[in-house]
């Protein structure tokens, strides 16, 4: 194709958004909402596997070390632990150390009644963290069986709950992406070809005059796909929006939710260049496609 006909049908297509200004502001309007819903979804999801990861963390295993263990055995059941696959942090308290947190957790009206105890009661513990919560049973079993290691505890049914929780909502998410996708294309073709519809007299005429179907769908592909990069930018400027609205709320009082594991959360800033190329691209590329789709039935009557 000659130069001069390329840009020919670029001002065409560029024309074209004016010229059919109502179902171009409806083809914006609806790549606009989807790739919002898609920004959206995505950020969310992201930070759900945050929130699980950071409550995570506080889901922690209790090794208690025999009384009577020496040093050197102490520093063993370090290096086994340590050396463990499950294992993602470990972090020793001494007996001192158990027995000042227990009198403290005790308060003062009963903190008199250990003055009475001959020798420290307390164990010596290793906090462990676990890397994958779904072996947290596996991981019990290797710390159980460390030689000089009394008992081991862990909060099973948590770590159930949030094993479940996670994978459940991994499948909801992809199921309502789908879903979104589904959708958003089926109403996307729709309002693009009843626009192809309704410039048909155009399309026949260009057929008329011996149009080649490249020459025909060029200028509606160029329109769609810079409908689509408006579309795009627009729906970067809405997510960072709403985004960074209800991302003030949760840091307005952080005590709160760090109970709940909401700290950490992705910040837009972050992703808002990478979030706005690919706002754009998908835009470009479902308003340009959905187009170009939709033509098929005028091109080949």
């Amino acid at each position: 194709m000659k130069w001069s006909n390329m840009t020919f049908l670029v001002r065409r297509g560029m024309s074209s958004i004016w010229h059919n200004r109502v179902m171009s502001f409806a083809s914006f309007c609806i790549i606009m909402v989807s790739l919002l819903l898609f920004g959206l979804s995505g950020l969310v999801a992201y930070n759900f596997n945050v929130i699980i990861g950071n409550i995570e963390d506080k889901n922690e295993i209790l090794v208690f070390v025999e009384n009577d263990a020496e040093p050197y055995k102490l520093a063993h059941i370090a290096d086994v632990i340590a050396a463990n696959s499950l294992t993602e942090r470990v972090v020793f308290r001494s007996k001192e150390e158990a027995w000042d947190l227990q009198r403290e957790r005790m308060g003062a009206e009963y903190s008199v009644l250990f003055e009475h105890l001959d020798e420290n009661p307390m164990p010596s513990t290793y906090i462990v963290t676990i890397n994958d919560l779904s072996m947290i049973e596996q991981a019990v079993d290797d710390f159980s069986q460390i030689e000089g290691v009394e008992q081991v505890n862990a909060p099973y049914d948590f770590a159930h709950f949030l094993t479940s929780m996670s994978n459940n909502l991994g499948i909801v998410g992809i199921a309502v992406l789908v879903a979104l996708i589904v959708v958003c294309l089926v109403i996307v073709y729709n309002t693009t070809r009843t626009s192809v519809f309704a410039r048909r007299q155009e399309i026949n005429i260009m057929r008329g005059v011996g149009a080649t179907n490249t020459f025909i769908k060029l200028p509606f592909f160029i329109e769609g796909m810079l409908i689509g990069v408006i579309a795009g930018g627009a729906s970067w400027f809405l997510t960072k929006a709403a985004y960074e609205s209800v991302i003030s709320v949760f840091a307005g009082d952080l005590s709160i939710w760090q109970v709940l594991g909401m700290v950490d959360v992705l910040s837009f800033d972050d992703v808002q260049w990478l979030a706005l190329a690919l706002n754009c691209l998908a835009g470009a590329f479902i308003g340009a496609l959905g187009t170009v789709f939709s033509m098929g039935k005028h091109l080949k009557s």
